[in-house]
């Protein structure tokens, strides 16, 4: 089982990163309807398909690219979704061994409503809130299959470092701050908000004047026919964006401290070393931000910014984990 939780991850990472580059590359309307694509389970290449598959759905001209980036995204999150449910059997049928069963079920109950989820951003036309529910889905889906895995593997925690073991929930409170940070992220990209801000550290001259709260974190915006490109005005999403620069400021700034505090503390090895990879990672994701803002939000840096981000929480999962674990 243990091996088929590694395979699900390493699953979940490529579903991740197909959902960002499918989200970059404006193709989250590219199969109009759900489950298939205009009508097919592959992409209308023909044109006698496309001929028909405009017919059925003329607001929305067949384009081929964007098609493909949609469905290879569903097949592989189909994939995933059946390894999932393989393993909730697996636990199910194997819960007097002592193999945890609640985990795998409640990712099973995850997984299936991030497939509600994935068909709703179609249907609603990729209204923001679906749209950064979505990614927070998938960012869920695949820590929780990481704490699964980390429960089903007999490593052992070395003794010694009694000193340390208070940090195990400041560890929690970090992981509910980047968790909120991430969601900033979702709701600054499903909004368009990314290049709205385009000096740093926060935002160009005037942002400060620029601020309005009034509609810009609404979860139930205004009906419109579709929200593909934004529906908000400027200020809104120059505020979305200097809140997620913020937020980026507080987060770096509580797990350069906590990884710190632990590395400073440590007298073992493990402890020493997971705290610099925390650290290594975080500035990772800080460089690829930057990189966001000077070049633009280029394709390959924003992917990156999104799956550096499931690295950084999946650091952070396995240091809280092991603190636990040793109280």
């Amino acid at each position: 089982m243990r091996r088929l939780v590694l395979v699900s991850i390493l699953l979940a990472i490529v579903v991740v990163t197909l959902g960002a580059y499918t989200r970059l590359t404006h193709a989250g309307l590219g199969c109009p309807d759900w489950p298939g694509c205009y009508g097919l389970i592959d992409v209308p290449e023909t044109s006698e398909q496309i001929a028909k598959a405009e017919a059925a759905f003329p607001e929305r001209p067949v384009e081929i690219q964007k098609a493909w980036n949609e469905m290879i995204h569903r097949y592989f999150a189909g994939a995933l979704g059946l390894l999932i449910l393989a393993i909730a059997v697996m636990a199910v049928r194997n819960r007097h061994q002592g193999t945890p069963m609640f985990l795998p079920l409640l990712i099973l109950a995850i997984v299936t409503f991030q497939a509600a989820l994935g068909m709703w951003t179609v249907t609603m036309k990729l209204m923001p809130m679906v749209v950064m529910a979505h990614l927070l889905g998938g960012f869920t889906t695949l820590c929780l299959l990481f704490l699964l895995y980390l429960r089903l593997t007999p490593y052992r925690i070395p003794g010694g470092d009694w000193s340390i073991k208070k940090y195990a929930k400041y560890g929690v409170v970090g992981i509910f701050i980047l968790t909120a940070q991430i969601g900033l992220g979702g709701w600054t990209s499903s909004n368009y908000a990314a290049l709205h801000c385009t000096e740093l550290p926060i935002c160009q001259d005037g942002w400060l004047e620029n601020l309005t709260f009034e509609d810009s974190f609404d979860l139930i915006p205004p009906e419109r026919d579709t929200y593909e490109f934004g529906h908000l005005d400027h200020h809104e999403r120059v505020t979305i964006h200097a809140m997620h620069r913020i937020g980026a400021i507080v987060t770096f700034a509580y797990l350069v401290w906590l990884a710190f505090a632990v590395m400073r503390r440590a007298q073992t090895g493990f402890f020493q070393k997971v705290p610099i990879i925390l650290l290594a990672v975080l500035f990772a994701q800080v460089g690829l931000g930057v990189s966001n803002i000077v070049f633009s939000l280029p394709l390959a840096v924003a992917v990156s910014h999104n799956i550096v981000a499931a690295f950084l929480m999946l650091v952070l999962i396995t240091l809280t984990y092991s603190l636990k674990r040793k109280i």
